[in-house]
């Protein structure tokens, strides 16, 4: 299942999504965690220290290796020079999945150890005042959604981000490749209009959208993000002994976590699980090429100088059911 955690700075999405992965690791899930964030916060949450973090290999550095892994034998892309952060898989295209070892892995993931159970972890890389508003800046997300456009997982297996604020998962479609997105949400005005807006932009693509309350103090603050969000309000979380442990770096053992806070683990999983069902993968290889179509006419036409619609196979579905051939 493809997990995204999404909500304002500060809102504490990158503490949730890391209590989200260490619940996967403690109950034996196979998982991938992906810092998608400007701040790069997650490996610390996951528990590394300043230097195991900053040393892990950044997705953005390795974009020539994971383009040319991920294209193969596809004969419409020409050169992992013409792949951009929307190109799809076609036939021909080697795709990720969760269990295995490969490429990609080896140069950007990391094994992390939380508990007794492991994750794989990778990272965007840092990012600095010169990234923002450039192609390098959109490099480094465009990796994770290379990746995340060309990755197969079953029922069982996770992969779990924590996004980036801001806009641009809408231009590029990132945020239509999720099977389900958790917004953290404060109870008040400002965390509330992150979800407005993300309600909003996702209403016609089908997007599944799950808000989960955050610093929620008393009665007040739940009955105002259920008057505000209404049904789409999952579950909300409060104040963690263990999370302020966590922050200080002296996390106690994961099965020590409060069991208010363990049980909204478990509703985030069981929600999560639910939409396997729900999978549409006509709709979610539709909407690839739609976003491809949009950023190869926007500007990666001209930046390649290649015919990037022709690089769409329209016969190919990605699914669990070309997971042997491909």
């Amino acid at each position: 299942m493809k997990i995204a955690f999404v909500g304002k700075g500060g809102s504490g999405k990158t503490t949730l999504s890391s209590l989200f992965i260490r619940h996967l690791a403690a109950v034996g899930a196979p998982t991938v965690a992906v810092d998608a964030d400007i701040n790069q916060h997650l490996g610390a949450a996951l528990g590394l220290d300043e230097t195991e973090a900053a040393a892990l290999p950044a997705l953005g550095e390795h974009l020539p290796l994971i383009k040319e892994y991920l294209r193969g034998t596809n004969p419409r892309i020409t050169s992992a020079e013409t792949m951009i952060k929307t190109t799809p898989p076609g036939e021909g295209s080697r795709l990720l999945r969760v269990r295995e070892d490969n490429p990609v892995y080896d140069a950007c993931a990391r094994p992390v150890e939380l508990d007794g159970g492991a994750v794989r972890l990778m990272v965007t890389g840092p990012f600095t005042d010169a990234d923002l508003g450039v192609a390098c800046y959109h490099s480094k997300t465009g990796a994770v959604e290379l990746c995340l456009n060309h990755l197969v997982d079953g029922p069982g297996e996770y992969v779990v981000v924590d996004m980036t604020a801001g806009s641009d998962s809408f231009a590029s479609g990132m945020f239509t490749r999720f099977d389900i997105t958790f917004l953290v949400a404060e109870p008040t005005r400002k965390g509330v209009s992150v979800y407005r807006q993300y309600k909003e932009y996702a209403r016609d693509f089908g997007v599944t959208l799950k808000v989960v309350g955050n610093k929620v103090q008393g009665p007040d603050d739940l009955d105002f993000l259920r008057a505000e969000v209404g049904e789409d309000l999952l579950v909300a979380v409060g104040h963690s002994d263990w999370v302020r442990a966590m922050e200080k770096g002296r996390p106690p053992r994961f099965d020590l976590l409060e069991e208010p806070n363990r049980h909204a683990l478990r509703l985030l999983h069981s929600a999560a699980d639910a939409t396997y069902e729900s999978r549409d993968p006509e709709r979610y290889t539709r909407q690839m090429a739609h976003f491809h179509l949009k950023n190869a006419r926007a500007w990666g036409d001209e930046r390649t100088g290649a015919d990037l619609a022709a690089q769409i196979d329209p016969g190919f579905v990605l699914g669990e059911s070309v997971t042997a051939s491909a």
